[in-house]
């Protein structure tokens, strides 16, 4: 399996602006800037790109653990937030909330750390990741 993005790029770092458009086209000319990266500006940015995907990914691989263990969750929120530090990304921090009937809170956690680890983003980060898991 391969997936494509596209990054079109106008102008100076700082004052040009670009435009991403994925291969499924849910991001469709999605503009992003200096200013949407470093700035409360509207539009995009790759730690934001970097955040989401790593948050769907870890929900998605979180519910395959937990069904491997026996339990169907009726809900996951993942939430992932990628830290810069010296234009350089240190971390990415999960958050995740679970609604999963008949499971313990240390079931719960060590399905959560065992997604962690394992999630194919998670793998491809090069960065410290950090979490906290809770039940619902």
């Amino acid at each position: 399996m391969k997936r494509t993005s596209t990054a079109v790029w106008n102008g100076t770092g700082k004052e040009g602006s670009g435009s991403l458009t994925s291969e499924s086209k849910v991001l469709d000319s999605v503009s992003y800037s200096w200013r949407t990266r470093f700035q409360d500006v509207e539009g995009t940015s790759p730690e934001e790109l970097i955040a989401a995907a790593h948050a769907a990914c870890y929900s998605m691989k979180l519910s395959f653990v937990l069904g491997a263990a026996g339990f169907t969750p009726d809900s996951i929120q993942a939430v992932a937030t990628v830290s810069v530090e010296d234009g350089v990304i240190k971390t990415s921090h999960l958050v995740v909330k679970g609604k999963i009937p008949g499971i313990t809170a240390e079931k719960f956690q060590e399905c959560a750390e065992e997604a962690k680890t394992n999630c194919p983003v998670s793998k491809a980060l090069n960065l410290a990741i950090t979490l906290e898991a809770a039940l619902l």
